[in-house]
């Protein structure tokens, strides 16, 4: 497995984290606040996060197909991206998880050589 493939995951987490965030706090002031600006925030911000999303479940299927995990984790890591602030903590640990899989790769490439 490549390590371009926990990278791009990585990226698309912390990116849809953030974005949904934004959109819960939008919400917040739409909803909560009565704030007027706040609903042109939220169109913006949820139109953004949806379609990152739909790329978010894309790089993560790959991650989880490519490194033979159960449905159940693979749903949880799918998930993540909808849940505020989720996508930071899955992250991390499946970072975590797989990061000394990319090192011994990496050392038995140099070993090869």
């Amino acid at each position: 497995m490549k390590k371009s493939v926990l990278t791009r995951y990585r990226a698309l987490a912390y990116i849809t984290g953030v974005l949904l965030v934004l959109l819960t706090l939008g919400m917040i002031g739409k909803y909560a606040l009565d704030m007027d600006a706040a609903a042109d925030f939220t169109k913006v911000v949820s139109i953004a996060h949806g379609w990152l999303y739909v790329v978010y479940l894309v790089f993560a299927f790959d991650l989880g197909s490519k490194a033979k995990w159960p449905v159940g984790k693979q749903l949880w890591v799918l998930i993540a991206g909808t849940i505020p602030t989720a996508a930071f903590f899955v992250e991390r640990k499946i970072s975590r998880e797989l990061e000394p899989v990319f090192t011994e790769d990496s050392d038995a490439a140099v070993a090869k050589a």
